[in-house]
């Protein structure tokens, strides 16, 4: 379907010739690239920096077109971690933010050294299930899937015995704990996709149709080994999941960044996977229990976890592993008067590289996810550098790692913070924001979680605009980027954007081009610059987040967490209270 024309300013500072080959990137006419050929030399103008000298009025449309152009071009290589991508984005970055007249981080550098490990593994082709007369064998990929965050050659689940724990879910506040009375040390946990409330019928329970973090399968692996399980298996099920077996096959089956830990990852469980709903049928079939009665009891109150009837799990993975340091890219302006207090406004720069070839293009290049992020980060720190009056905080501008890989960077930046979390005003993050015009919304993922929503629509009404709260929240959104990871330590974070009501095309037309985006572009080549964007609307999203980070800027008060939200505690803890 046609999209939202570019306006006539975004137009104009580009030349003819640079037009004719935006539009040539977007026919996809450019031939498949080996994930191993050698990178070409840089081109100087795409990696030069704005000049310094260079001023204009306000974040536009077109500086967030120069922006976008840049981090999204072909040139960059997909922005992948460990590879000749990932140091053209991040030297593009840094390079930016000492010409926008920003300050290096702590020691020096505009980069936080990042250790991950990328682990590449192979599962037994079976999980062999035996015990009281019984013998399954589920296949890999058709059956389950299985990876491991251990730093080992080879791990091995042998003779392990399975237990059933419900959601997986330990919640003092929720009255509910999912593993009350069982030993799982050194066994199997086989646990329910999503929170009690979401996958449910009593939307009473939790926070009802808006998924908790309880909800996210990240939690349940965590929950697992905090028990000492061996083992831990989610029942994928596509309707409370929101996602496909083929979501969860994708992504198993690539191989997997984890940050390096001292322990090589040992206080984790050995094994972490998924069954598919039919063979979780047949497996709890083998062990005399019905499925479908066993997820009404899980549901309920006072659920009681239990043992699946003697029987035991065999499997193991072969590892390949690679040592790497990745980076995250950080600047600062400092403050005037509360120079030790910070704003963090955050952005991933990574991708997916280079690829499998769709329709001949194997670059992913990333415009929408997360190039448009980036491009709002940069027009915010101009604004910032660029302002009359200099913020009495300080602002740091942060560009993280391993996003797609499960949020790395960000997670390394809360534990390793620069500065600290307690002095951390609030992560003001953007992921995703969409390239169709201005919106009459603000949708805020996460609504009803901290006050950061109440300076959010204050800033929305002087743009003639209105919140709305989270369109889909059971498909947890507000664990899914970079902001979860402060929220998780503590920090309010705010995840917001337009994109339910064009104020040109109504709600109708931005819901057909979300769904042309990410049926047809969502992680794929596709998503790439397309000359025919209407980029105002990012740089309204973009002013938004300028104004609010202002705002905070100049007061003394720090934004709190709403009664009931799940991170009040840690930031009550790290405050002091």
């Amino acid at each position: 379907m046609p999209y939202v024309q570019l306006s006539a300013a975004l137009l104009r500072p580009f030349t003819p010739a640079l037009l004719l080959g935006l539009l040539l990137a977007g026919c996809h006419t450019r031939p498949a690239t080996s994930t191993t050929a050698p990178a070409p030399p840089a081109p100087a103008e795409t990696v030069r920096p704005a000049a310094a000298a260079e001023k204009h009025e306000g974040i536009t449309a077109t500086g967030i077109g120069r922006y976008l152009e840049a981090v999204s071009a072909d040139h960059m290589l997909g922005r992948k971690p460990f590879t000749v991508g990932e140091e053209r984005i991040t030297n593009y970055l840094a390079d930016q933010f000492r010409h926008i007249g920003l300050q290096p981080g702590p020691g020096g550098s505009y980069f936080q050294a990042v250790p991950l490990v990328e682990i590449t593994g192979t599962p037994s082709a079976a999980l062999q299930i035996k015990g009281k007369g019984q013998s399954l064998s589920f296949q890999y990929k058709t059956d389950f899937v299985a990876f491991t965050q251990r730093e080992q050659p080879q791990v091995t689940v042998a003779n392990s015995p399975l237990v059933f724990a419900g959601y997986g879910v330990v919640a003092p506040e929720y009255g509910w704990n999912d593993y009350a009375g069982l030993d799982v040390k050194g066994k199997t946990v086989v646990v329910l996709v999503n929170d009690p409330g979401n996958a449910g019928t009593d939307t009473t329970l939790f926070k009802g149709k808006a998924m908790t973090y309880y909800g996210r399968w990240t939690y349940k692996y965590e929950e697992a080994a905090r028990h000492g399980a061996a083992a831990v298996l989610i029942v994928h099920d596509t309707q409370p999941a929101a996602y496909p077996w083929s979501v969860v096959l994708s992504g198993a089956v690539s191989p997997k960044l984890r940050a390096q830990t001292a322990n090589k990852g040992a206080d984790k469980c050995a094994l972490e996977g998924w069954l598919t709903l039919d063979a979780a049928k047949k497996l709890f079939a083998a062990a005399g229990q019905n499925y479908d009665q066993l997820y009404a009891a899980a549901n309920q109150k006072g659920f009681k976890p239990r043992a699946l009837g003697g029987l035991t799990l065999t499997a193991g993975i072969q590892n390949k592993l690679r040592r790497q340091t990745s980076k995250n890219v950080l600047a600062v302006l400092p403050g005037t008067t509360r120079a030790d207090e910070y704003i963090i406004y955050s952005a991933h720069w990574d991708h997916f590289g280079v690829g499998k070839a769709i329709a001949g293009d194997s670059i992913y290049n990333g415009a929408v996810d997360d190039g448009t992020g980036l491009a709002a980060l940069l027009s915010i720190a101009e604004a910032f550098e660029q302002a009359p009056q200099r913020p009495q905080r300080s602002i740091v501008f942060l560009a993280v790692t391993g996003e797609e890989q499960g949020l790395l960077g960000s997670a390394y930046y809360a534990q390793h913070p620069p500065f600290p979390l307690n002095k951390t005003v609030a992560d003001l993050n953007m992921d995703m924001l969409w390239p169709y015009g201005p919106m009459k919304d603000l949708t805020v993922i996460g609504y009803g979680q901290s006050e950061l929503e109440d300076y959010a629509r204050a800033a929305a009404r002087e743009q003639d605009r209105y919140v709305l709260p989270d369109q889909t929240p059971e498909t947890g959104m507000f664990y899914r980027s970079d902001h979860f990871n402060f929220a998780h330590v503590g920090v309010p974070s705010l995840y917001a954007s337009g994109g339910f009501e064009s104020r040109t095309g109504g709600k109708e037309a931005i819901a057909r081009q979300r769904q042309n985006y990410t049926t047809n572009m969502y992680h794929k080549p596709a998503d790439q610059l397309d000359p025919s964007w209407d980029l105002s609307g990012i740089a309204q999203d973009a002013e938004l987040y300028f104004r609010v980070g202002q705002r905070l800027a100049g007061e003394s008060t720090f934004p709190q967490w709403k009664a009931g939200s799940e991170f009040k505690g840690a930031r009550d803890k790290s405050m002091g209270k």
